[in-house]
């Protein structure tokens, strides 16, 4: 693969969005010793400068078909880039504490593209088993939709007293419709003709003869 340095060199120092940056040490191919430098990832690219704020990296690691291990054979808080396959090279780095070492180790393990297409794929399963959970669903019988009544539209019921004094009236006039005009006559009528009668006889007995207002 031929790489374009001009390019390369210009999208490391680029405004692009930078996943990681900071110190490392590096072990030298010829020299075994560790030499400090300024590390920037980008992406898949492992940028690494002389100083920070070069222009120009001194070298840069693409991060494909390599692992990321712990150096147990080197000093502290050390790992390398594997590289598989034969005349491949592997990188050891060093880092100034433990945490920072598996800070390192996770963004450039995590920078790859075989791991981007893990991510995709396992994302890919997660919409798929939640659009099937959706699909059935769909197909539950969905609840009846919950009726709001309004209590302003409820007729009262009507209390007992009531209702019975109703009844007791509805049975009356039902029972006063059966009764004949001729009876009814005779019923109120009766006590009248009693009243007019003692009305009468009281009236003659206040009446007093003339010849016996003559003798007085």
């Amino acid at each position: 693969m031929k790489i374009n340095e001009k390019n390369l060199c210009s999208f490391a120092t680029s405004s692009s969005p930078v996943d990681r940056e900071g110190w490392l040490s590096k072990k030298g191919e010829v020299n075994k010793a560790f030499q400090r430098r300024w590390f920037v990832l980008k992406g898949n690219l492992l940028f690494y400068f002389e100083k920070k704020g070069d222009k120009d990296p001194v070298g840069v690691i693409i991060l494909e078909g390599c692992t990321i291990e712990l150096a147990e054979d080197e000093e502290h808080f050390s790992f390398k880039i594997m590289f598989h396959g034969p005349n491949n090279r592997s990188y050891i780095l060093g880092a100034d504490s433990q945490e920072v070492m598996e800070q390192w180790m996770k963004a450039l393990a995590c920078a790859g593209y075989d791991y981007m297409k893990l991510m995709v794929a396992e994302l890919q399963r997660q919409l798929d088993e939640l659009e099937e959970s959706s699909d059935s669903s769909r197909d539950l019988p969905c609840p009846p939709p919950r009726q709001r009544h309004n209590p302003f539209n409820q007729i009262p019921p009507i209390a007992p007293k009531r209702l019975n004094a109703e009844s007791s009236k509805i049975g009356d006039s039902q029972t006063k419709n059966k009764i004949t005009f001729r009876e009814l006559h005779t019923a109120y009528g009766r006590p009248i003709l009693t009243d007019l009668n003692i009305w009468r006889h009281q009236k003659k007995a206040l009446v007093v003869p003339e010849d016996i207002l003559i003798q007085i």
